[in-house]
């Protein structure tokens, strides 16, 4: 099983739709994936679940699960709260599992660090390899060894929720738009990334090492030619500050997006459609190409 946080400071790149894509894709291909929601906004969730629909679920998301432990509670395990959602497993070889975010993820974030004293998360204290390790600790137990990736959609930020999926996690993967805003944080990320790996390694007495395999560039707008010369710019300046990029960009579509959202299927499953559709389709099913390759899946 591998585990890959995506995220970003910035919200808006299309960290969901890659994340919900690439699992598609790879259950399509016979995987059993596990897609882990941690945005408090839930659209990871709303994309596989019509918020009608959802209305039944609402005590099976990782709110709960979160809850318990910060309350010392472990009668109910992580597995307890995994959804299937019937529509994308009627489409696929594998299986795609979910496990559902809230709202109130936002105050579990304020919650964590209050248990470790305060938002600095002290190292020195002595919960704080505990708290770190809550997600890792409960993806290791044995109901979840039958998975072959897990995909886990990180909140826009690096508060304490996302300190979990990171020391969970094998890989970490950074979807950006090719404009200079959303570059800008990129390598400040890394430096986050670098800080809490080195912080967590000298107390905890199980070393991490997550590994940054790439910047994939969404909403890629296309002229005649190729990309726009603005957008190759920003492309660029990920290679002047030596983080990999991904070879496989994905172009801008927001219509295939909504209308992908609306039939709770994401576009790589969803029914063929026009050329903007179906080469978008494309470079997601190259993508996922590209990203078993570079995790090693």
């Amino acid at each position: 099983m591998s585990v890959v946080s995506v995220i970003n400071y910035k919200g808006g790149v299309g960290k969901t739709t890659l994340t919900a894509n690439i699992g598609a894709e790879l259950a399509a291909r016979g995987r059993k994936v596990l897609l882990i929601d941690l945005d408090p906004q839930a659209s990871l969730t709303f994309s596989f679940y019509r918020p009608a629909e959802f209305e039944e679920q609402q005590q099976s998301t990782i709110l709960n699960w979160f809850r318990d432990f910060i309350a010392g509670r472990t009668e109910v395990p992580l597995h307890r709260y995994v959804l299937t959602p019937q529509e994308i497993n009627a489409k696929v070889q594998g299986q795609v599992d979910v496990l559902a975010s809230h709202l109130g993820l936002i105050e579990v974030d304020l919650d964590l660090a209050a248990v470790l004293g305060g938002s600095r998360f002290l190292k020195q204290h002595p919960r704080y390899v505990p708290v770190h390790r809550a997600l890792a600790d409960a993806l290791n137990d044995q109901m979840f060894h039958g998975y072959d990736s897990v995909l886990i959609d990180c909140p826009p930020n690096f508060n304490m929720v996302t300190r979990t999926a990171i020391v969970a996690s094998d890989h970490v993967v950074v979807p950006a738009r090719p404009d200079y805003l959303s570059t800008l944080g990129i390598d400040y990320l890394r430096g986050r990334l670098t800080r809490l790996v080195e912080e967590y390694n000298s107390v905890a007495p199980q070393p991490i090492n997550p590994e940054l395999v790439g910047v994939i560039y969404t909403m890629v707008q296309w002229t005649a030619t190729g990309p726009l010369n603005s957008q190759r710019t920003s492309v660029e300046r990920t290679a002047e500050i030596e983080i990999p990029a991904f070879l496989q960009t994905v172009r801008d579509s927001k219509t295939a997006i909504t209308e992908a959202g609306v039939s709770s299927l994401p576009v790589v499953l969803a029914p063929p459609g026009n050329t903007t559709i179906e080469n978008l389709r494309y470079e997601l099913q190259q993508l996922t190409s590209e990203f078993l390759a570079r995790t090693r899946i």
